[in-house]
């Protein structure tokens, strides 16, 4: 498996809304920031931020992969509905990056480690 490969399909996986194959990349027992989601979790936390924020597209900006580690920087301009990251957006356009770290065993993410930059956000809106 070619990590790079792999990584795109995912984001290509998220971009088309595809739920139902995440198990294709997501293990069941993913965490994410440290916290035990699973797989029906992580799934449900994807369809929230979609449902919060309808324009949502992946664009991946950075991408490094050294086996197991994948680590990308992906931009995101997108209009979160009402708030976003305790910020009142309420539908204004917005962009930011997202650094993320991936762990990959057996074929599938196992660890998600995720930073927003939510000061980017809030320089947005403060204008």
């Amino acid at each position: 498996m070619i990590l790079k490969d792999f990584y795109c399909a995912y984001i290509d996986c998220l971009n088309r809304r595809a739920w139902d194959e995440l198990g294709l990349y997501i293990a069941e027992n993913i965490t994410h920031n440290g916290r035990q989601f699973g797989l029906s979790g992580y799934r449900s936390m994807l369809i929230q931020d979609v449902e919060n924020i309808p324009n949502l597209t992946f664009v991946i900006d950075r991408l490094v992969c050294e086996p197991p580690l994948i680590a990308a920087r992906l931009l995101f301009n997108c209009s979160p509905k009402g708030e976003f990251l305790g910020l009142k957006i309420n539908g204004r356009p917005v962009s930011f990056a997202e650094n993320v770290f991936y762990e990959v065993n057996n074929g599938k993410i196992t660890h998600v480690l995720s930073v927003i930059d939510k000061a980017a956000i809030e320089a947005q809106i403060a204008e």
